[in-house]
């Protein structure tokens, strides 16, 4: 018997809304026992980050090690990652372990697969530059292809997919170019579009045939250049406050936690969409801090939670 786990890798928050710390409460807060690997320092609060010293690659890549050796953690989350450096420290050291679910290691040290979920985190809400410009291509090259799942958001797709997002066939468009670079499944966020309602998109690429598959309102199956990719469409209410900081980050250690917990990726999106928009709610007249609040993590928590294994 043992605790679900999950490993974050990512940068700390002082103010304790974002990066690793917002990782850990949710982790907890979804009875997942979170294990954590930090790969910077930003010296921020609810207004703006000021700065950022990052961490030395090997003592990331030792914590990382030190973690993988002892817990074996279930799932993994990679955040904030700010340098070339750093970031081929960490794809060198996962790859010594099973890299991921969709391609593991037949020299892994561990026994079974695990789901890496990597949040590109490359710019701040307040406009701070996260990971260095020269990072980019080492971020793509190695760390993107390791993933199961990538989640950016509407800046962040625009970049990794190299165009304009205007509308949901841009969002299509550049789906298809971030698979293409590696990862099997990426969910782009729309929490940037207009409107009251704001709808997230999960592009899963699959070896079925199209025709096998019954397109739903909220499902479609389409073949693009040659590969057949299923759309799912995960809707929500925008909650009309400014306590949104960390939600990027709450959103993709959510996804880790109930993956780790051995939901499938679907319902693990679902899942945590529900968990981050009952955050934000449960948050929403909360004044933390002279700039965007936290979400309350703990507005549901449960108790660590055990698998027999």
């Amino acid at each position: 018997m043992r605790y679900y786990t999950a490993l974050t890798i990512a940068g700390s928050d002082s103010c304790g809304g974002a990066g690793i710390q917002a990782d850990i409460k949710t982790m907890s807060a979804l009875g997942v026992y979170a294990a954590s690997a930090i790969t910077a320092i930003t010296v921020q609060n609810t207004t703006g980050v000021f700065d950022i010293q990052k961490i030395e690659p090997h003592i990331v890549s030792g914590q990382i090690k030190a973690v993988m050796d002892d817990i074996h953690p279930d799932a993994i989350k990679i955040g904030m990652v700010n340098d070339a450096e750093t970031i081929h420290a960490i794809a060198e050291t996962l790859k010594e372990y099973a890299p991921s679910t969709h391609s593991p290691s037949k020299d892994s040290k561990l026994q079974h697969p695990f789901h890496l979920t990597i949040d590109p985190v490359m710019v701040s809400t307040s406009g701070c530059r996260l990971m260095q410009a020269d990072a980019l291509d080492f971020f793509i090259k190695e760390l993107l292809p390791l993933a199961t799942l990538l989640t950016p958001n509407i800046p962040e797709a625009e970049i990794l997919a190299g165009m304009k997002i205007q509308n949901v066939n841009d969002i299509r468009l550049a789906a298809t170019r971030i698979i293409q670079l590696g990862c099997d499944n990426v969910l782009i966020k729309g929490g940037h579009f207009d409107g009251e309602e704001k709808t997230d998109f999960l592009f899963e690429k699959n070896d079925f045939e199209k025709n096998d598959f019954k397109n739903t309102a909220d499902c479609l199956c389409e073949e693009r250049e040659g590969t057949t990719y299923l759309e799912t469409k995960y809707k929500g209410e925008t909650v009309h406050t400014r306590n949104t900081h960390g939600t990027g980050c709450t959103l993709s250690s959510a996804i880790t936690s109930f993956l780790a917990r051995g939901s499938k990726m679907e319902n693990a999106i679902a899942s945590a969409k529900k968990y981050l928009s009952d955050a934000i709610y449960a948050g929403k007249n909360v004044e933390i801090g002279k700039g965007h609040g936290p979400v309350n993590h703990f507005h549901a928590p449960l108790k660590l939670l055990m698998t027999e294994e």
